[in-house]
């Protein structure tokens, strides 16, 4: 029999992927409105890749993370992020591509908002899932 600290690992574990599995569920089924064909289904695993990319940069989710506050202006998201205009442009260009951005403008400022509410959801339960495989590992290692 496997000592007690390994037997909460593994569940711990369990419960992490589980969690990280129907965070993966939700961003897929952002697009999903009914049962769909093969086909149809390949093609929203592409899209489910596409915004997972989209996502797989520290800035870009603390981007998003702001966006999930409330709207905000472009020059008020530099600052916060302490990023050049050029790379925020970058990052901004990726997140409206994968279609999780949405800008709009007035006058000479732009302002950047969720394009899809439940983004916010996704990344909120994906960072809960690491908190607590963080909190795990250091109680692990203490």
């Amino acid at each position: 029999m496997p000592p007690a600290h390994e037997s909460r690992l593994d569940c711990s574990r369990e419960g992490a992927a589980s969690a990280l599995a129907l965070a993966l569920l939700l961003v897929e089924g952002l697009f999903m409105t009914s049962r769909r064909n093969n086909s149809a289904d390949t093609e929203i695993f592409e899209r489910q890749a596409n915004i997972c990319k989209a996502f797989a940069h520290a800035t870009r989710l603390r981007l998003l993370d702001l966006l999930g506050q409330r709207e905000r202006g472009v020059s008020e998201l530099q600052a916060e992020l302490g990023v050049s205009k050029t790379n925020l442009s970058q990052h901004l260009a990726i997140l409206r591509a994968a279609g999780v951005l949405s800008t709009r403008r007035d006058g000479k400022q732009v302002y950047c908002s969720l394009a899809i509410p439940e983004v916010k959801q996704a990344c909120q339960l994906i960072r809960k899932v690491l908190q607590a495989q963080l909190v795990e590992s250091r109680r692990l290692a203490g």
